[in-house]
């Protein structure tokens, strides 16, 4: 039996932060109801038509789900959601600040009736202080933690190319809601879990953080060079294909310039005879490691690395990810429906030995509303009169 079985959540939910987290409970068995407004849904619905007609986007962090239409400026709707959350473990939302407290549907709200409720508000920058209501999209948030700061160039800041402030935040408000849940069952009482984009960036900024702020400056952008360990990074083989390597210790450093290299006295030149010497030779030493590649193709660079037990790995393109033999040997992908028919999908990694993870079609919008609706104990009648409001 999965995890979460029993368990259910409610979410008003849109992009990526939330529906992250939600699908990620879904995956471990709870079932998650997806509030969305009737008509469009979830905008992240129509970021592109790449997946079948379906964003990328949606189909990746939807699946298992229900999708309830409810527009919560109508009081029938608003009804509706509360006797919803009436029945629910959890109840989830990302909406704007202060939208769910106009909604009196805040934690401060709810608890009173719903004392075992475990509500999750995700936001950009938490609901006090002076950014409390600003408007905060990932590459903004990626931006304000200064992740730009120390990713890209030294003349170009690059964000990174996936949203890692939304899914940061959707892991967090995850593992708080395990989390929640688990202290739920010791104390009777729910609780309330607040997540900020901002706070969950700046706290995987961790490492630059302390860098910075005990004297030694800023990291600084190193491209796809580490920023404090050489060599570290990418290096072309003389077929132009890149392989990247990294070092973690002197003992690496030997072995590297005997197996790999074929030059031993390299490791007790004093230029790089400790990890600080070595990143003030970068560029000295980038160049005698180009110079000794350039003979050999990636594959038999890569073959050297292995033989000295040197970490290293390809540099793929997404099709090579998406066709990658570790994948296919450890049998990650399975099928999942949707409304425009199956699609692959990439099993959570997180692996019990005693259950697979759900892997539920990804739905329609409001293709559950009639049947939760009546879940609920409207009539047949009463349903048809909301959807003819547009309520839902």
């Amino acid at each position: 039996m999965p995890p979460l079985s029993g368990i259910t959540v409610v979410s008003i939910e849109q992009a990526v932060s939330a529906p992250f987290a939600t699908r990620h409970l879904a995956d471990l068995g709870a079932r998650v109801i997806k509030v969305e407004r009737p008509g469009k849904g979830d905008f992240a619905r129509s970021y592109d038509e790449t997946v079948l007609g379906m964003s990328a986007y949606f189909v990746w962090i939807n699946r298992s789900k229900e999708s309830l239409a409810l527009d919560l400026k109508q009081p029938q709707a608003l009804e509706v959601m509360r006797r919803l959350i009436g029945r629910a473990d959890v109840f989830m939302q990302n909406l704007a600040p202060g939208a769910t407290d106009r909604l009196g549907l805040s934690a401060e709200n709810l608890h009173p009736d719903y004392p075992r409720l475990i509500v999750c508000d995700i936001s950009g920058y938490g609901d006090k202080g002076p950014h409390r209501n600003k408007k905060a999209y990932d590459l903004l948030i990626q931006s304000e933690a200064g992740l730009l700061s120390v990713t890209g160039t030294p003349e170009i800041p690059s964000k990174a190319g996936i949203s890692i402030a939304d899914i940061s935040a959707g892991m967090y408000a995850f593992s708080g809601i395990l989390a929640a849940l688990l202290q739920r069952e010791r104390t009777g009482k729910g609780t309330r879990v607040e997540v900020s984009m901002f706070e969950a960036l700046a706290e995987w900024m961790g490492h630059p953080l302390y860098y910075g702020g005990f004297g030694r400056g800023a990291l600084g952008r190193t491209g796809a060079r580490h920023a404090t360990i050489a060599p570290y990074g990418p290096f072309a083989a003389g077929d132009g294909k890149i392989v990247m390597v990294g070092l973690q210790n002197e003992r690496e450093w030997k072995d590297f310039c005997d197996k790999v290299l074929g030059n031993p006295e390299l490791a007790a030149d004093p230029r790089f005879e400790t990890n600080s010497r070595r990143l003030e030779n970068r560029e000295v030493l980038t160049g005698m490691i180009l110079e000794a590649f350039a003979p050999l193709t990636r594959e038999q660079v890569i073959k050297r690395l292995d033989a000295a037990r040197i970490a290293n790995a390809q540099m793929n393109e997404i099709g090579e990810v998406w066709n990658h033999p570790q994948l296919a040997a450890r049998r990650r992908w399975r099928e999942v429906e949707t409304p425009a028919g199956k699609i692959p999908a990439l099993l959570p990694p997180a692996t019990f030995s005693n259950f697979e993870a759900c892997m539920g079609p990804v739905p329609a919008l409001g293709e559950h509303s009639g049947p939760i609706l009546s879940e609920l104990g409207y009539s047949e009648d009463e349903i048809a009169r909301m959807r003819q409001d547009m309520a839902i």
